[in-house]
């Protein structure tokens, strides 16, 4: 079989299909996640170790190839014909080779267009400081973040500088400069880049992913000498994002992180993808800013009582996850069923929506 020929029809039915990820398993036919939800290509025969490991070695060059047999697995982005770009997983399961691949569009898309609360449209306003994006896997961080990214782009002149692995979108420079770097082709490693970082002269910074403490302290003392940093963080709320940051450090130095926490966060932006009522996805966030009465509560550390300042500082823009997901359910816009399912507290979503 020509597996170059059969990998290019299975990336051209994911983007024909829209769907966000295809997985290459043996025992299994290929699959594509649409709307959240694994669907198997019928028309496609299940897969043998013969085909996953043809298929998968299709897609790296000898660098990557090296690596994948060293480790185990192995991140890369993968570009086909021009027409769409995927971030790609290898890994071995069982002594078998498979593959994870996320389709990335090569359209950025708007605040607007993802059906992101305006507010967010602040955060491309600040000069300097710390933001986050967070949420579990597959919630579409990268997804607004890149918009964030790109609305800056547009309308600021500033250097800004990605560290990704590996790269996702590619932006088109307009107004600002965008250098973009991925680890293992432009730097050996992401500590490395980060070193470098500030003498590259950067306005704005993104770190793909927030991986350990070093990276965490680097993000926060760029915010701190007058950078705009963002970051994403695989957690479930704003609270629980502050003190994974905290808990992140020996205890000796908890306290100065939470000082310097406290000084460099702007905000943070916590995200779901939601099936809607009639097809495809929305999000509901949680949005805090960082004002006075929780940086005090970070110096603290009493950041439990964080989610009763974001309930009460609706004038400031601030809204809970609760709130976003009751107000999706009263727009008939998401089921009452999957509101609750994604909710962190069900039945505070239930007298929420008793009084709105």
């Amino acid at each position: 079989m020509d597996y170059k020929q059969k990998l290019n029809d299975l990336l051209l039915t994911t983007a024909r299909q829209d769907a966000s990820d295809l997985h290459i398993a043996v025992g299994r036919k290929p699959t594509l996640r649409i709307d959240g939800v694994l669907i198997g290509l019928q028309q496609e025969n299940i897969l043998t170790p013969e085909d996953t490991q043809g298929l998968v070695l299709a897609m790296l060059n000898e660098d990557q190839k090296q690596k994948f047999l060293k480790y185990g697995d192995v991140d890369f982005s993968y570009t086909f014909e021009d027409k769409a770009r995927f971030r790609v997983n290898a890994f071995f399961q069982r002594g078998f080779m498979a593959a994870a691949l996320r389709l990335i569009p090569a359209q950025i898309r708007t605040v607007e267009e993802l059906r992101l609360p305006p507010i967010v449209h602040e955060f491309t306003k600040i000069n300097q400081g710390f933001v986050l994006l967070v949420g579990p896997a597959g919630q579409g961080k990268s997804t607004s973040l890149a918009a964030m990214l790109d609305e800056i782009n547009h309308k600021r002149t500033d250097h800004i500088i990605t560290i990704e692995d590996p790269i996702e979108y590619l932006f088109v420079q307009d107004r600002s400069i965008v250098s973009q770097r991925e680890i293992m082709t432009d730097s050996p490693s992401f500590h490395r880049s980060l070193r470098s970082l500030l003498r590259q002269d950067p306005d704005v910074v993104m770190i793909g992913e927030m991986r350990d403490p070093e990276t965490m302290a680097t993000a926060m003392t760029a915010a701190e000498t007058g950078h705009l940093v963002f970051s994403t963080l695989h957690t479930n709320s704003a609270a629980q994002t502050i003190d994974r940051i905290i808990d992140s450090f020996p205890a000796e130095q908890q306290g100065q992180v939470m000082s310097q926490l406290a000084a460099t966060l702007v905000g943070i932006v916590s995200q779901r993808l939601i099936p809607r009522i009639d097809g495809g996805r929305t999000p509901a966030c949680e949005v805090m800013f960082t004002n006075s009465a929780i940086r005090n509560l970070i110096r603290e550390r009493k950041v439990y009582q964080i989610d009763l300042v974001i309930e009460t500082s609706l004038q400031e823009g601030m809204t809970s996850l609760n709130r976003s997901l009751a107000e999706l359910i009263k727009r008939k816009e998401i089921s009452l069923e999957n509101g609750e399912l994604y909710s962190l507290n069900p039945s505070e979503l239930r007298i929420l929506l008793e009084r709105m």
